[in-house]
């Protein structure tokens, strides 16, 4: 089972934008692999409009990023996290294959 990070937008739309990684990690499980999502889980427990926490989400996002197999991405656009995510993978030479879409 691979582990896959799963990259999508998560700023603006912040409800939408979570139902939607959601049925991206979904795609992911039903692909049989295991799913990390770090939107998903650090705003539930750090403050995102605080800068300082906002930004720890974010580095602890990339540092699990080491573990992964792949990162795949999802959406119609890449946003500026999602660009900070697919260039510490390329650093890391953790495969990016092309876009998925749910």
């Amino acid at each position: 089972m691979k582990r896959i990070y799963v990259a999508s937008p998560y700023a603006g739309d912040i409800e939408k934008n979570t139902e939607f990684a959601k049925n991206a990690c979904r795609f992911v499980m039903e692909q049989g692999h295991a799913f990390f999502c770090p939107h998903l889980l650090y705003p539930n427990i750090l403050d995102e409009h605080n800068p300082r926490e906002r930004q720890l989400g974010l580095d602890m996002g990339l540092a699990m990023l080491q573990n992964c197999d792949e990162l795949w991405c999802f959406g119609d656009h890449i946003s500026l996290g999602m660009m900070s995510e697919i260039e510490e993978a390329q650093r890391l030479s953790v495969p990016t294959p092309q876009s998925n879409g749910i």
